[in-house]
């Protein structure tokens, strides 16, 4: 077989050219480089046609297999010794260590089931929380109203962040994020001890908390009776009360009041009917950044926890709203737990919030309310309000005069 002859440049590129004519592209495009680079010029990438995007997959479809880069962690109060005692006793005026952990993290479930012969105890237990070394906590509640139950009595109910699963479980599912170390207690503050506390915090741990990280809070308040100024009433809409007006919020119930910057995401709240009727006329008042007349203001009480028309008696729990609890309804004696979570849209403040509620309307009630208020913020917080003694947060009756009240005997 005979070798070709080889072709010369000026050959070759005729005969590309040729080929590139019949083909619809030029000899340049053929062999990569411009004209030019026959005489040494400097070659010239030829673009490559544009590739088509690709499709944007939805992160609900990834979310959960997305790989973490934290690491996660329990405290919690499971026997040492490698037995079936998976309990703590908290002795009266003594404290359990729920978690005490140092470095960046985030607290995300805590979980209690407790065995005390104090009828009281979730009442008289006290759970409280400190984070990054901070002097004073930025949780203390007693432990029932921080899960919801408002009222020292055990229910059964769900929602997004508290929840109480059969039997006497007390679930909660904030975020609690710290940079440097988190502790949390539960105190005995009764008189009783409590034979065996089980509890379960469980949180991760990260290399350092990205900025812009406000810290968790919650607060318990209470006003038993709230004291409204007229005790002569036999219906809600009645005059006075019914025309009664109230702008300002002047002697409102106050869930929370903050300063700094951050927002609130909700309230549990029990109440305890002293006065006959419905209690829930009281409009919800909200301040924002110093505001002098309601930045919010709302419709009324059963409207605030999403619900109308007095709940017409009817329970109901659901994932941001609810009224869990309620018994003997719009009597004295009646019973109330509700709670609000504003997931949706946390209410944001820049410098000072103040959440208030009408006891009635224009507060004209003098029913028992017990709160807890839950909210994330800049630290250092403002100094909470004393707790109430023990005694004080047990629930119980009042005359308070109005619609239903037996005469009250002369010099009581």
């Amino acid at each position: 077989m005979h070798s070709a002859k080889p072709t010369s440049l000026p050959e070759r590129r005729k005969l590309l050219g040729g080929l590139a004519s019949v083909a619809g592209v030029s000899a340049a495009g053929l062999l990569g480089f411009t004209a030019s680079a026959a005489s040494g010029a400097t070659k010239t990438p030829v673009a490559e046609p544009p590739h088509p995007a690709e499709p944007a997959v939805p992160e609900e479809l990834l979310a959960q297999a997305r790989l973490r880069d934290y690491k996660t962690r329990r405290s919690s109060s499971w026997d040492r010794s490698g037995g079936n005692s998976d309990a703590v006793p908290v002795e009266p005026g003594h404290a359990a260590t729920i978690l005490e952990a140092t470095g960046a993290g985030v607290v995300t479930h805590l979980w209690f089931t407790i065995n005390s012969p104090d009828p009281m105890h979730l009442k008289n237990l006290v759970l409280r929380a400190w984070w990054d070394g901070e002097s004073s906590p930025s949780i203390e509640v007693p432990i029932g109203d921080f899960f919801g139950l408002c009222l020292g009595e055990y229910f059964v109910y769900q929602s997004e962040l508290t929840a109480v699963a059969p039997v006497q479980a007390l679930n909660a599912y904030f975020q609690m994020p710290f940079a440097s170390a988190a502790r949390i207690t539960v105190t005995n503050e009764g008189k009783v001890k409590t034979d065996s506390l089980y509890f379960a915090a469980d949180y991760v741990t990260l290399p350092a908390l990205p900025p812009n990280i406000a810290r968790f809070h919650a607060q318990y308040r209470q006003q038993a009776p709230c004291k409204g100024w007229t005790d002569k009433w036999e219906n809600n809409w009645d005059a006075p009360v019914g025309d009664a007006k109230n702008l300002s919020g002047e002697g409102n119930y106050t869930f929370l009041e903050a300063t700094g910057r951050g927002h609130f995401v909700g309230v549990t709240h029990g109440v305890l009917q002293n006065q006959g009727g419905w209690f829930g006329e009281g409009d919800d008042m909200i301040f924002i950044d110093g505001d002098t007349q309601p930045t919010i203001n709302g419709t009324g009480t059963e409207d605030y926890y999403n619900g109308a028309w007095d709940f017409h008696g009817q329970p109901f729990a659901n994932q941001r709203q609810g009224a869990p609890l309620i018994v003997d309804a719009e009597r004295i004696g009646g019973r109330y737990c509700l709670y609000r979570w504003h997931v949706e849209s946390p209410i944001t403040f820049e410098k000072s919030i103040r959440v208030t509620m009408e006891h009635g309307h224009a507060n004209h009630r003098s029913d028992n309310f017990y709160t807890t208020a839950y909210w994330y913020q800049t630290e250092p917080h403002a100094e909470f309000p004393a707790l109430p003694a023990p005694a004080a947060r047990v629930p119980r009756l009042f005359r308070e005069g109005g619609p239903g009240a037996a005469p009250v005997p002369t010099g009581e």
